[in-house]
């Protein structure tokens, strides 16, 4: 899965790779400025050095503006390489589609393609941003804040061992749970989105046999099952931020408790301790930051599924090696033609047909509806196949010609009228 969804990516390796490298230098200037703050206190207010405060302020201001001008960057080729990702994606289902044959149609339902080439891509596209930026950014984060919260105080540092450990399994236990319901959203998606293609290209027939309260009945039992699934998912996500919140404070009191004495015993500087402090948010914003990052690639892996499965959808109807290019006349064979639409079907759409029809010949097939004249006519360009017997035009198997040729050579009128915007 991973390796086809990759394949799309072509002209973005670039901007791929790029984002993840700009994300790494703005955590690493994130991560200097606690340290000056720190030089400031101590070594600049306490002993009145206002020199020293100049100097490292002004070291802080260019730290800040480098930050600043990284995560700009990140988050530039970060958007480049997401919706180019995206793009691709389009572009690709819509262009297998295009050589789907009508067996190859039949498996999906018009709104399960509408589903995967918009809802599906774009939870793919939110995914692949938060993976570029935020998976690299807020593990990184965290290591870098905890190494540097431990070189100043291995003791105090501790706590945040205790509060990684405490956030990080509740957010696991919220993620596992929520990742039902996600799963379950899509499905529902496609029956929203079946509801509506089928009413608004049904218009005329709604309102002329007086259906409008029947359809919006339809629709809001789709919408409300997609509601439901939403709301039992994020009302778990819900818990993230007072969750956070709670353990934020907790290290704020215990750090302050603890670091308190410290300064007291003379083991801890003021400066020190306001380091630690930032360390402190850094280290579980970034845990947070990646639960939400989890939260994302769950809700997007079964989209992943759905799309992967339309690109690797190959189309059974293809020219055979050495095609004949040519169509010589206009005769019509059905030698011993049996068809069923499903290898599944139980019983044949077409039994024991023998028809010959000569070239110029005209011809009415008549039957009642659902009695297979349409069928019978989409085997005469390939649009199916036959499961037993042989087609033949111009005295040819139908599937010894090049398609084109064939269906070039083949006019059809079809029962419904299609007019393209």
């Amino acid at each position: 899965m991973l390796k086809t969804l990759g394949s799309q990516i072509r002209e973005f390796k670039k901007d791929s790779l790029l984002t993840p490298v700009f994300m790494i230098l703005e955590v690493i200037m994130e991560t200097v400025i606690p340290l000056l703050m720190a030089s400031i206190i101590d070594d600049g207010v306490e002993k009145g050095d206002i020199h020293h405060i100049y100097m490292v302020g002004a070291a802080m201001v260019l730290i800040a503006a480098l930050g600043l001008l990284f995560g700009v960057l990140g988050g530039k080729y970060g958007a480049r390489a997401s919706s180019g990702f995206a793009r691709n994606l389009r572009k690709a289902m819509y262009e297998n589609i295009q050589t789907f044959s009508f067996s190859n149609i039949d498996k999906y339902s018009t709104a399960g393609l509408v589903t995967r080439l918009t809802t599906d891509v774009t939870n793919i596209q939110n995914a692949y941003q938060m993976i570029l930026r935020m998976c690299v950014r807020a593990p990184f984060s965290m290591i870098c804040a905890m190494v540097m919260a431990f070189a100043i105080n291995a003791k105090l540092a501790a706590v945040y061992l205790v509060a990684v450990i405490f956030l990080g399994g509740c957010l696991a236990l919220i993620i596992r749970q929520a990742t039902k319901y996600f799963n379950q959203v899509f499905e529902k998606y496609d029956d929203l989105n079946a509801s509506v293609q089928e009413n608004v290209s049904a218009i005329r027939v709604v309102k002329a046999y007086v259906r409008e309260d029947h359809e919006k009945k339809k629709f809001k039992k789709a919408s409300e099952n997609v509601y439901h699934m939403f709301v039992k998912a994020e009302s778990l996500i819900a818990w993230n931020t007072p969750l956070m919140q709670f353990t934020v404070y907790a290290c704020i009191l215990g750090i302050s408790w603890l670091g308190a004495k410290m300064i007291v015993a003379d083991t801890l500087t003021t400066g020190e301790l306001m380091s630690l402090l930032t360390y402190c948010m850094n280290i579980l914003m970034s845990l947070m930051m990646l639960s939400m990052v989890f939260v994302m690639i769950t809700m997007s892996m079964e989209s992943m599924e759905r799309i992967v499965e339309v690109l690797n959808e190959k189309s059974n109807l293809v020219s055979p090696e050495n095609a004949i290019e040519e169509v010589k006349d206009g005769s019509i064979d059905f030698e011993g033609v049996n068809f069923k639409y499903s290898k599944k079907a139980e019983r044949m759409a077409l039994s024991n047909v023998d028809l010959h029809i000569r070239s110029g010949e005209v011809i009415g097939i008549l039957g009642g509806t659902g009695s297979s004249k349409s069928t019978l006519v989409q085997l005469i360009p390939r649009l199916y196949d036959v499961t037993e017997g042989c087609v033949k035009v111009g005295g040819v198997d139908v599937r010894k010609y090049d398609l084109e040729v064939l269906r070039n050579a083949v006019a059809m009128v079809l029962q419904k009228n299609v007019l393209f915007s």
